[in-house]
């Protein structure tokens, strides 16, 4: 036994010598046991590829390209005489003006449907870092991971247009939730988030008269 782990350790020893701590700087590629798949054959963002006249792996959006998330009916878009008011609607797809600008306004009609469809898709992406009421204070705060509150000045005074804008693209440390959310939902977490902000701010004279009275107020 005893000559079985000195030739044991002499073994890890040779090992470690010839395959372990190299000690100095290489640029030779490290010796791979488990590659893990880690070098693939695919194409990459910005990429540069022989195959593509252009020379990148990136390709531009084929010609006519409908936008994700406008729901288009397709029997209606193979029509002779389809037109659809939302392509080439730059507030209402994107939160912006035709000059760049964040839109200010709102392209639906508001209603209590909406305000809930909205409150339903904060609860699922949003409360964990925002909080249920928009202040910031989601469970995520309890990791060290800070996220804004809706009820600053900054936020109150941002356009709606960047409202959604933010929530589509993302910025800081917040991913984008475009590719979760289609366009009325977007829209219905902006008009959510206003609701949010103005229950805030609320005063007994938004009330009608009936519910002051019932509230006893």
């Amino acid at each position: 036994m005893r000559t079985f782990l000195i030739i044991y350790a002499l073994l890890i020893f040779a090992v470690v010598s010839i395959a372990g701590f190299r000690g100095s700087k290489t640029r030779n590629t490290p010796i791979e046991i488990f590659p893990d798949m880690d070098h693939q054959a695919k194409f990459h963002p910005q990429g540069a590829n022989t195959l593509f006249r252009d020379g990148r792996d990136d390709r531009p959006k084929p010609e006519f390209t409908v936008a994700r998330g406008t729901k288009l009916n397709q029997k209606e878009v193979f029509s002779e005489d389809f037109e659809d008011a939302t392509i080439g609607d730059r507030p209402l797809l994107e939160g912006r003006n035709d000059d760049g600008s964040f839109y200010d306004g709102f392209p639906f009609d508001p209603s209590y449907e909406l305000i809930e469809l909205g409150r339903q898709r904060y609860d699922i992406h949003c409360t964990v870092c925002h909080g249920a009421v928009g202040d910031g204070a989601g469970i995520t705060r309890n990791y060290g991971i800070a996220a804004t509150s809706y009820h600053s000045d900054r936020i109150r005074d941002m356009p709606d247009g960047e409202i959604y804008d933010i929530i589509v693209n993302g910025k800081g440390t917040m991913f984008g939730l475009g590719h979760n959310l289609d366009l009325r939902e977007r829209w219905a977490i902006v008009l959510y988030v206003r609701a949010l902000q103005r229950s805030q701010l609320a005063d007994k004279s938004d009330l009608p008269s009936a519910k002051l009275s019932e509230l006893g107020l």
